[in-house]
């Protein structure tokens, strides 16, 4: 037989056996396809999960260069405490508590997955790699969220601080609010209504933004923050340069914060989310620096920075909710927002990086953004559209201002709960171990009180090559604190 009729033979063969067994055959593809499609799902998770845990060197970044000098090297050890601390206290307990299920108690916490584990049972179902993956990526947001308490502490907490509210932020602060929203909590039904928030304006920014409040009620501000007169004084940071590459370090991770949130690559809705994340940070940029140039008549660097942040913290809730156009206007408000919340909270409050408005402020926006331009073809089951499409559209107003009611109630549970549990955490911490350093340590920079080196040895060791002089940063038109205040 010739090599022709032979491969006739073959594929006849192989026909017949599959027209003969056709329940089977395709059953064996579809459950192949299932799994490769599940592989390819986890792939993009993971190279999301590595964008996102890549956020903390922004952080570290952002941090390290709106501080001075003398409290540089600290902003290293204390990205690389809280990322240690806070991931075995999600694995431990954190995990379980946010429930990402249906296994709660009263909707308030989760009961399973606790001491996460191969082959536990977690509802109903054994955990497997991909659960591994999923609960990796949920540590990763947790981490973020920890990561934004710290901007307003900046040069003056005590280190171990850190790592004592880590472990109640990571067992039971964040997962208390990330399973009240995705985890069948609360508000997860709210009157039929689900809360939406796709990647975490509010649990993840507005949490944050809210603990950090509420340390720095107890910590107090900077030395020579407040002159006599009680009006704000600038400490300029070290380094607009390093401000500057964690805000691009961020800008690139948030990339796999909102796209990952997707959790699947199937229609890549994932590009949608993605383009809908980096027209709003685009915006929030534009926004913020016209708005600072409008007010001061300076371009100022670490604004436009921060109405980046604040676009994409603006668009965090609403990435997968809402249609291209509405992006740019949600960062460019977002943008607006970090501004105004600046130059406000300032007058009263020291926070050096501006947490408290491009996190907190932004993340309320954000979460009501999604009340108001939520698209129907693009909202949860039993939601309703944003506001927008009643007025311009064909959606029921009462459906509508539903739907924003339930944003705003999201807000405010958010902000009540966990400042709440927040301020007492930091108080017992305060009464306990103490929140704030010595004066006199506070004077020499925390590197070398609290890490016996300087991030920069040869600004404060003086030796024959490396001479010391008498810098004083200024600012044009503002005071300034002295060097005795500094």
């Amino acid at each position: 037989m010739s090599g022709r009729k032979k491969g006739f033979a073959a594929a006849l063969g192989v026909t017949l056996a599959a027209l003969a067994l056709p329940s089977v055959a395709f059953a064996d593809v579809a459950a192949d396809l299932e799994a490769k499609a599940l592989e390819l799902d986890m792939v993009w998770v993971a190279l999301a999960t590595v964008l996102v845990f890549f956020m903390q060197a922004g952080f570290m970044f952002l941090e390290i260069g709106f501080s001075r000098q003398k409290n540089a090297g600290t902003g290293v050890a204390k990205i690389f405490i809280n990322l240690s601390v806070v991931t075995i206290a999600w694995w431990a307990v954190g995990y379980g508590i946010a429930g990402f299920g249906e296994g709660n108690i009263s909707n308030f916490v989760g009961t399973d997955g606790f001491f996460f584990h191969y082959g536990q049972d977690i509802l109903g179902t054994a955990v497997t790699a991909d659960t591994a993956m999923l609960m990796l990526f949920g540590l990763a947001f947790c981490a973020v969220s920890l990561a934004i308490v710290w901007g307003t502490t900046l040069e003056r907490i005590k280190f171990g601080a850190y790592a004592a509210f880590a472990v109640v932020f990571g067992a039971l602060i964040y997962p208390i609010v990330a399973h009240s929203v995705w985890g069948g909590g609360l508000l997860s039904d709210v009157g039929g209504k689900p809360v939406m928030d796709f990647a975490g304006s509010s649990v993840v920014h507005l949490t944050g933004a809210t603990a950090a409040l509420a340390c720095l009620l107890l910590l107090g501000a900077r030395r020579g923050k407040y002159g006599a007169d009680g009006k704000p004084r600038a400490i300029p940071g070290h380094s607009m340069p390093l401000v500057g590459l964690g805000v691009i370090i961020l800008w690139v991770g948030w990339f796999g914060f909102n796209g990952g949130s997707t959790f699947v690559t199937e229609d890549a809705f994932f590009g949608e989310v993605m383009l809908n994340t980096m027209l709003a940070a685009a915006a929030g940029v534009i926004g913020a620096s016209i708005l600072i140039y409008l007010k001061t008549k300076a371009l100022d660097v670490g604004m436009s920075g921060n109405g980046a942040i604040a676009g994409l913290v603006g668009i965090t809730a609403g990435c997968g909710f809402v249609e291209y156009w509405a992006a740019p206007i949600i960062g460019l408000i977002a943008g607006f927002v970090v501004v105004w919340g600046v130059l406000a909270i300032e007058k009263y409050l020291d926070d050096p990086i501006g947490a408290l408005s491009a996190h907190g402020l932004a993340g309320i926006w954000g979460t009501l953004a999604v009340g108001i331009f939520a698209s129907p073809r693009l909202i949860l089951d039993g939601a309703g559209a944003g506001i927008w499409y009643s007025i311009f559209g064909d959606q029921s107003f009462s459906s509508t201002i539903g739907q924003f009611g339930v944003q705003t109630l999201a807000v405010v549970a958010t902000f009540v709960v966990v400042f709440i549990l927040s301020y007492v955490t930091f108080a017992i911490i305060k009464a306990v171990m103490g929140l704030r350093v010595p004066e006199s340590e506070e004077i020499a920079g925390l590197d070398i009180s609290s890490h016996g080196m300087y991030g920069y040895p040869e600004a404060f060791i003086p030796q024959e090559e490396y001479p010391v002089g008498n810098y004083q940063p200024m600012m044009a038109g503002t005071p300034v604190a002295t060097p005795e205040d500094r």
